[in-house]
């Protein structure tokens, strides 16, 4: 699909949240910090920055809607979610501002450039590293994996490029467990320097998405979730005004065990929860006839096509 030239004014950066955390005891050490260099002196007693979340802001010349579009990844990945699919297609950041929107995509927490901290001393814990295995069963694209790519066993029908993906891999970055209301300030803190916005989330993101939205219900317009990963709990909806919610559910969910199952079936009570504070849309791609979806849907081929039906949404 060939995609439309964008004017924009500017793409900036910034840190949002974080905090300072004091280091002592340690040992100080001895080592060569350029190529080739000689051993300096390394001190890690001090002050060290964390909880701190990077975000990349996109701004039209002209944009066609009063209010920012902001991206959140999922679990154990980056805003580069958003940016280009792994064989190489133009992502859904692009297609946003096609559409005329501002975008802020987000690395959150402990991920990418929002960089992370020094484990046990700010870090209680050691942190997550997903295994290509798991990646393959857990985002739903085939139920056996082999080192061998040709040994490979995807869904049928399966519309996540596969041969690209060891490419894709390599965008993966390590997660802490538990970390969660860390992350939250930050998104909140997010929320409210960026003031009116539309949040378009992933996964574990979607999850984190939801809460912000109960929390900053005159903020979020519209939450678009796709294939949410842990919701808040039901009980913490207790008044309206909730901004309307669109949820995307990609396919093979039965056949990839309970894992899955239970993520959905948690999502369903949590919207459930919320339909008397506000408009819920499900979009079950496979019951609409759109076959073939992994659990990333942005990346998937039919991706445009799914984007669109996003956008058509937004557009009510």
């Amino acid at each position: 699909m060939a995609h439309s030239p964008i004017s924009l004014a500017s793409i900036r950066s910034f840190f949002i949240g974080g905090t300072t955390a004091v280091v002592s005891g340690l040992p100080v050490e001895y080592r060569s910090m350029v190529l080739n260099g000689a051993p300096r002196k390394v001190d890690p007693n001090g002050e060290h920055e964390y909880g701190q979340m990077y975000v990349q802001e996109y701004r039209l010349a002209n944009p066609r809607h009063p209010h920012p579009v902001l991206l959140w990844h999922g679990g154990g990945m980056t805003g580069c979610t958003w940016e280009t699919t792994p064989d190489g297609r133009d992502g859904w950041l692009w297609r946003f501002l096609e559409a005329g929107y501002d975008v802020l995509v987000s690395d959150a927490v402990e991920r990418g450039r929002s960089s992370w901290a020094r484990f046990p001393e700010v870090y209680q814990e050691s942190p997550v590293f997903r295994t290509k295995h798991e990646a393959w069963t857990t985002f739903r694209i085939g139920p056996t994996y082999d080192p061998e790519p040709e040994r490979r066993i995807a869904f049928p029908g399966q519309q996540f490029p596969i041969e690209h993906f060891d490419y894709f891999a390599k965008q993966w970055v390590p997660r802490w467990p538990g970390h969660e209301t860390m992350i939250l300030a930050a998104y909140t803190a997010l929320a409210d320097h960026v003031g009116p916005c539309h949040i378009v989330a992933h996964s574990q993101g979607a999850g984190f998405a939801c809460e912000i939205a109960c929390r900053r219900p005159d903020v979020v317009q519209s939450l678009v979730c796709i294939e949410p990963g842990g919701m808040p709990v039901p009980e913490r909806v207790k008044s309206g005004g909730l901004p309307p919610h669109l949820v995307v559910w990609g396919d093979f969910i039965q056949a990839s065990g309970s894992h899955w199952i239970g993520y959905r079936q948690q999502a369903d009570r949590y919207l459930a929860a919320i339909a008397d504070y506000t408009r819920i849309q499900t979009l079950d791609l496979p019951v609409e006839g759109i076959t073939g979806n992994s659990h990333l849907p942005m990346m998937d081929r039919n991706g445009d096509e799914i984007f669109d039906c996003v956008l058509a949404w937004m557009q009510k």
